[in-house]
């Protein structure tokens, strides 16, 4: 049987702990059960992860790779408007994929907020800042102020972290597909006012 080197297990316990967060929420994410959930036994995890804290530090990482991975699929040469419908539609899609990573990454971002105060603002202030580059890379003519570019990405992780509470609570995936399509039309029409009145760039 071929031997699986660290980076694979670390691999491996940190979407099984993405996998028991989001079951258990963060208290109930022992180790013991993280390690089960990965197929492994409990002294492999001690063996890679000093302690739980190191794990949920790679498991922030992660949560947040998956999303700057979403933020790299937009095209940045598109206007603003397709630029936020694009970035909108693929942060929904990235929790669509797994009711579990909506309801853990949820889980993470309000224990960070709650244990570590500045942490928690911290996490989600990166999101924000990733969306507000995407978007000033986006073709705009003339122009968009950058109090503008604040105010479309707060509308796109506001539409976005409904559509993850939602999608986390009922799990409807038929329901999920019509409320993305909803949140992209919210989003269309709000650009559509907001930019025709926007203040441009000095």
């Amino acid at each position: 049987m071929a031997r699986i080197s660290a980076v694979q297990r670390r691999s491996d316990f940190i979407k099984a702990a993405v996998e028991v967060i989001a079951i258990y929420g963060i208290d109930g994410a022992t180790t013991r059960r993280i390690a089960e959930q990965a197929q492994a036994n409990l002294a492999m995890l001690h063996y890679c992860y000093d302690s739980k804290e190191d794990l949920f530090s790679d498991v922030y990482e992660y949560v947040s790779g998956r999303f700057r991975d979403v933020l790299k699929d937009s095209d940045p040469h598109s206007d603003v408007m397709d630029t936020a419908r694009r970035l909108l539609r693929g942060v929904m899609v990235c929790y669509a994929e797994s009711a579990n990573f909506a309801a853990a990454t949820l889980e993470l971002i309000s224990w960070a907020r709650r244990q570590h105060g500045d942490r928690g603002i911290a996490v989600y202030d990166q999101a924000l800042e990733a969306l507000r580059a995407t978007l000033r890379g986006a073709d705009a003519n003339p122009p968009i102020a950058p109090e503008t570019v604040d105010q479309i990405a707060l509308v796109i992780a506001a539409l976005a972290d409904g559509f993850a509470l939602n999608w986390f609570t009922y799990g409807d995936r038929a329901a999920a597909t019509e409320q993305m399509d909803i949140a992209e039309s919210v989003l269309e029409a709000w650009l559509a006012a907001r930019l025709g009145s926007a203040p441009v760039a000095p």
